[in-house]
């Protein structure tokens, strides 16, 4: 794992060289261990290095043998030891063990048809310095991010966003689009980030820029539209078994100790599983509880450690570690939020490393491949329900899936219609699944200011989605077509990125996802809908394979989203001052985002009643990290988190 930076500058007006470091030194936690420059003529790649594969001779930036192509890479390329085979084969010489080293002289023979030979998660650039031209690409699900500007004629790209704001001449605004697509979908739709003119490539894309300016393509595309109705759910527990395997195997591939993280559901444990069968000795695992019983799953985490007998670290959070943690979360993420889940990870991560760990192995995106979340069993209910609208019993099913949300098990037929009737009827949607969740999300711009709300008034984000639909998304299958949705807006843009790599990277830990292989999301994506969604039992699939390799609790336990607390962490008798400054009258008015009169209003309302509604945690998130998100960028106060050094750097002249 890595960090990234580069300019092109056909003019060579910029200063690039120093800018890359600047570049580099603000991203440096990415890339704790070491840091390289290549400076041309025209390009300056940068790179700040984790080192995990080859750690005496893989450092970056690195070129092929003939001296044409130079790399930076951020990520890891888990089948690299087959390709380097393969490229040996034909005659290819290598001087480190390093995967970067396979990248590059893999593009050299192939171009962008790499990429489709590439297992891993990354993001990586190449500078061909004959043709002058640049290369970038990122992988199939966007587990590693990468960003870009073009201003006055100048190309930079970076790991984060942060980085290319070191460039003086780029200017700092954010965009109000995003801001609605942020409080309907809790994430950006790639390209688009929260800034004016800084860009995202989106998963599964490369990036070609040169003299003749930018040209974007897709290598990799998320489908659903290839069910095999042959395969039998036996064959088909078989299949996965020997993906799932391969994939954890390869996962394991590290020149330094790999740990896990164990939370006590059923993915984190089928790793641990897999990782023990595969290496049974001594297995490091990490987990995160909560002071606040609701949120806190340390009973199932404990039973797991038991059975699986590893060797094991917690730590409990408080709202205050929260609440404390939270500016540098919104430093770290770059968007803003509408939950505090990302910080007790920044927590977690901070605890790995402090055990001097570099790479953890999760069990994200298993919900999503197979159908984990509670989203999808409310679709399949609610579509149930659509049928007869009328009848006092179907409602009743919704009770079966929110069985820890107190004001639900006793509500009537009525009550259960007032919070899930909202547009029940419109099957024919093709947001169908997500409609409620994201009407209550888009509560949150109730409270926009009233210059913010003219601006966003011929704006709708549902507009900008159905753009992004695939060409046959409206033939797929109800499950298919909210997999699709949670998958490439919810999972990429929220749960690998804000929760995933940002707050891992924070204390340079890597994350990897053996669930994220492509050959399992490929597979997955054939799969018949009721072998991921049986009735309403969730993760069917993986359920029955896991029958005798976990403990039988935890398969049976009912479904428990990952949480965090707001209420408590904001509004406590005595919140930090970043809290009382950012709900501020001066503040809110000064930003002009929010309408301080509808805020002050909610924050009396809660005040008096005492309780936070999940739609008033939702407000109070969003208005907090969007004020952070101005405050440290907009503004550019941020000197508490710009302590960044660079450890070891090389530069490299080729002019």
């Amino acid at each position: 794992m890595c960090g990234v930076a580069g300019i092109v500058d056909y003019q060579s007006k910029s200063n690039s060289k120093s800018v890359i470091e600047s570049m580099l030194r603000v991203i440096s936690y990415r890339g704790p261990d070491e840091s390289g420059i290549y400076h041309s003529r025209h390009a300056t790649l940068g790179n700040v290095r984790l080192s995990i594969v080859d750690l005496t001779t893989g450092q970056q930036p690195l070129s092929d043998p003939s001296g044409r192509y130079w790399i930076v890479h951020n990520g890891e390329i888990f089948n690299h030891k087959e390709l380097r085979n393969e490229l040996e084969k034909r005659g290819n010489h290598f001087r480190t063990h390093t995967d970067t080293e396979v990248i590059v002289q893999l593009y050299s023979l192939y171009g962008k048809e790499c990429l489709k030979l590439l297992n891993g998660q990354f993001a990586f650039a190449i500078w061909d310095k004959k043709e002058g031209e640049l290369f970038i690409a990122r992988d199939r699900v966007g587990i590693r991010p990468l960003f870009f500007n073009i201003t006055n004629g100048v190309f930079s790209f970076a790991s984060e966003v942060k980085a290319i704001f070191e460039q003086k001449s780029i200017s700092r605004e954010l965009r109000p689009e995003i801001l609605s697509q942020v409080y309907t979908f809790w994430s950006a739709l790639t390209p688009n980030t929260s800034f004016k003119n800084i860009f995202e490539l989106s998963s599964g894309h490369f990036l070609v820029y040169n003299r003749k300016g930018l040209q974007i393509g897709k290598y990799w595309e998320l489908n659903f539209n290839k069910t095999n109705l042959a395969l039998s759910i036996e064959n088909a527990v078989e299949q996965f078994h020997e993906l799932f395997t391969s994939a954890v195997r390869l996962r394991l591939r590290a020149d330094v100790e790999v740990a896990a993280y164990l939370s006590g559901g059923i993915d984190s444990s089928a790793t641990v599983a897999y990782i023990k069968d595969i290496e049974p000795g001594i297995l490091n695992t990490f987990s995160v509880g909560f002071e606040e019983k609701d949120f806190d799953e340390s009973k199932y985490q404990q039973e797991a450690v038991r059975y699986f007998k590893t060797t094991h670290k917690s730590i409990v959070c408080s709202s205050k570690e929260i609440s404390e943690s939270f500016p540098k979360v919104v430093w770290c993420s770059e968007i803003p939020m509408t939950r505090t889940a990302p910080a007790p990870m920044l927590i977690l991560s901070k605890l790995v490393r402090e055990n001097n760990i570099k790479v953890v192995i999760t069990g994200e995106g298993s919900d999503e491949m197979l159908a984990g979340y509670d989203i999808f069993r409310e679709a399949k209910i609610r579509r149930f329900w659509a049928s007869q609208p009328t009848s006092n019993m179907r409602p009743l099913l919704l009770k079966k899936i929110y069985p820890d949300l107190p004001h639900l098990k006793n509500a009537s037929p009525n009550i259960l219609k007032m919070f899930f009737g909202y547009k029940l009827e419109d099957v024919n949607n093709p947001f169908y699944s997500h409609l409620l969740r994201w009407n209550n999300s888009n509560h949150i711009k109730k409270h926009l200011s009233s210059g913010l709300h003219e601006d966003l008034k011929n704006y709708s984000p549902f507009t900008e989605l159905s753009e992004k639909l695939p060409e046959d998304f409206t033939s797929w299958d109800p499950l298919a077509k909210s997999q699709w949705l949670e998958i490439t807006i919810f999972m990429s843009g929220y749960l690998l990125s804000t929760q995933g790599d940002r707050m891992g990277m924070a204390n340079s830990i890597e994350g990897r996802y053996p669930f994220l292989d492509y050959r399992i999301i490929e597979f997955c994506g054939g799969l018949p809908a009721k072998f991921k969604l049986n009735g309403l039992t969730e993760k069917y699939l993986l359920k029955k394979l896991m029958r005798n390799r976990i403990p039988e609790s935890i398969i049976k336990r009912p479904k428990q989203p990952y949480r965090a607390p707001i209420q408590s962490v904001f509004l406590s008798k005595n919140p930090p001052e970043y809290v009382k400054y950012m709900l501020s009258e001066a503040y809110v008015k000064s930003t002009g985002i929010f309408d301080y009169n509808s805020i002050s209003a909610l924050l009396n309302k809660i005040e008096k009643t005492g309780i936070s509604s999940e739609v008033d945690n939702m407000v109070l998130t969003s208005v907090i990290s969007t004020h952070l998100l101005h405050y440290q960028f907009i503004e550019n106060h941020n000197e508490e988190f710009r302590t960044g050094t660079l450890k070891n750097l090389k530069i490299i002249e080729d002019i």
